[in-house]
């Protein structure tokens, strides 16, 4: 009788989530050569290679492939399970909020693997503006926000540093052309940045598209009608930076701050912003 180790699932499924060893022992607070071994002794046990080794990049095979939704399940059952059954079941709600901007691609993963540890708690994802969601955390209406700042303010911690960047098209043309056509939400907080570093730097530029929706900007930049900025990192697959040599003015360097209230009395919470800290930490 041969018996899966949940510990080792645990860790393949990090692998596969993380794209690599070295980011899933991070995540899971272990050794990367734990880890390695972990799944050496995982594939020495089903007798399949799991992983694709070749490139530099891990890639699951197909027999990885397959094997990665029965561990998810497994892995799952058994925090359900034990969850239910010990007496520190945690149950409530926790109201999150993060800027569209930079819920891509690090937050899924975070509420995945919060929800793996607290099935019972629930996560209230608000994805809105900075300077609302400061609003709102002052109010009391947010337990545990991110935001997109140039500094931090009193009881925040910074993550990780970014440097705003102009987006467009792959290959587009559009940041030659003069006036400059900008395509920005009507409160983004990057918008007026952009355009004091335009006006800086004597550039010409007029709003192509003024819109409340991010796709819209994203359709208009993508077909090459405009040109946005973004953090660094953050930019959806169909947008890249522009490679201006210089013709676009330099933009400011932006903070991703953390705000938490109730550190050190609820676990959940306390959780929540530990997995929020060890993505952003990695990216």
């Amino acid at each position: 009788m041969r018996n899966l180790d949940v510990t080792t699932l645990r860790s393949f499924v990090a692998v596969a989530d993380h794209g690599g060893v070295t980011r899933a022992a991070g995540m899971l607070n272990l050794t990367q050569s734990a880890v390695s071994m972990q799944l050496k002794r995982l594939e020495e046990l089903l007798g399949v290679d799991l992983l694709d080794r070749a490139n530099r990049k891990i890639a699951l095979t197909a027999s990885g492939d397959q094997f990665l939704s029965y561990a998810r399940r497994m892995v799952a059952l058994n925090d359900e399970v034990v969850s239910r059954l010990t007496d520190r079941v945690y149950e409530g709600e926790i109201r999150f909020g993060v800027p569209h901007d930079i819920v891509y691609p690090l937050i899924p993963r975070v509420l995945q693997e919060f929800h793996a540890r607290f099935p019972r708690m629930k996560v209230r994802l608000a994805a809105s503006w900075t300077y609302d969601l400061l609003e709102e955390f002052g109010r009391g209406e947010s337990d545990v926000i991110l935001t997109t700042e140039t500094g931090v303010r009193p009881g925040g911690e910074t993550l990780v540093q970014k440097p705003l960047r102009w987006m467009g098209a792959p290959g587009g043309v559009a940041w030659r052309q003069r006036p400059l056509r900008l395509a920005f939400e009507r409160h983004c907080a990057f918008r007026p940045q952009a355009i004091e570093a335009l006006d800086a730097a004597g550039i010409e530029w007029e709003i192509g598209v003024e819109t409340e929706s991010d796709r819209a900007i994203e359709v208009t930049v993508s077909a090459d009608l405009a040109v946005n900025a973004m953090i660094e990192g953050t930019e959806p697959a169909h947008l890249v930076p522009i490679d201006h040599g210089g013709a676009l003015p330099e933009l400011e360097t932006h903070r991703i701050n953390l705000y938490q209230r109730s550190v050190g009395q609820n676990e959940a919470m306390d959780v929540l912003g530990d997995l929020v800290r060890q993505s952003f930490s990695q990216w």
